[in-house]
């Protein structure tokens, strides 16, 4: 991973009712659709984008933000997905952007799926990448549900020690150097209790009842040798989008970082093809 320093340009935005949420912005070329990158989970934007969000503003304007309780995203005691969404349709208010393609990754799909979900109007298309319509077998939420509440408690009373074993578990195969001194100081802002709250919303999320609903172009990046979120998985969310593309990348979870430059190509291209359909949807 290379990082363009340059051109991450940190801003801020208060949010009516919300809160103050960090963002980067590239304007892209003149007339270009937007899209809104969104990370996954323990993650921030820059961290999870710092390749992609570059070479996706030769083509799109391109916004990147933090969520809730990740990196200097909005502070709150109850994380909830669909907090997240509205933070994002909220930020598009404040820079007049009128629909964007919500490009989400991870735990960032879900997101991106429920800005569609609570404000079809605003989302012209889909890009979601190592994501699925669900996480967990049922038994194995229980069980997870019924940890977490501790570790938020164990995480409020003694926030360092938990978010230092966030990021070493994060960075667990980064190899000393510049890339794991960026991904260390990139999450140091992140509050580890809204992390938990966070892991316990996906785990408890899913989509299945209404995904085949979706009715905006989609497409779905398959890290095709994911070991989290199972390739077989992302081919299932696919298959139950109406037209949903698929666009394959070799690689891991970590594919953003890990594989980047496949990444970075494949990205461009669902993101493409979305917007494609969408302005030929338009015209005629």
């Amino acid at each position: 991973m290379v990082l363009d320093a340059a051109s991450w340009n940190p801003r801020f935005a208060e949010l009516p009712g919300r809160g103050r949420m960090r963002y980067y912005e590239w304007p892209g070329p003149v007339g270009a659709p937007a899209v809104v990158l969104l990370h996954g989970l323990a993650a921030t934007g820059r961290l999870n984008w710092a390749t992609s969000a570059p070479a996706l503003a030769r083509h799109f304007r391109v916004v990147v933000v933090d969520h809730r309780g990740h990196g200097q995203g909005i502070r709150t005691h109850h994380f909830r997905l669909a907090d997240c969404a509205d933070d994002v349709v909220a930020l598009a208010d404040l820079l007049g952007i009128e629909s964007f393609v919500g490009v989400g990754y991870s735990m960032g799909g879900p997101i991106a799926k429920l800005c569609w979900h609570r404000h079809r109007d605003r989302v012209r298309g889909l890009v979601l990448c190592a994501t699925a319509r669900h996480f967990m077998r049922r038994e194995a939420k229980a069980v997870l549900a019924a940890v977490i509440p501790g570790m938020v408690l164990g995480a409020r009373a003694v926030p360092d020690f938990f978010r230092a074993r966030i990021v070493e578990a994060m960075l667990r195969d980064v190899p000393p150097g510049p890339r794991r001194d960026f991904a260390r100081a990139e999450m140091m802002a992140t509050d580890p209790a809204t992390v938990f709250q966070a892991a316990r919303a996906v785990i408890r999320f899913s989509s299945r009842d209404w995904v085949s609903n979706i009715d905006v172009p989609t497409a779905v990046v398959v890290t095709t040798r994911d070991r989290l979120v199972p390739p077989a998985s992302q081919y299932k969310l696919a298959r139950a989008i109406g037209g949903a593309k698929v666009f394959e990348v070799d690689g891991d979870h970590l594919a953003c970082v890990r594989a980047a430059d496949t990444f970075v190509d494949a990205l461009i291209q669902a993101c493409t093809h979305v917007t494609a359909v969408t302005t030929a949807g338009q015209v005629a």
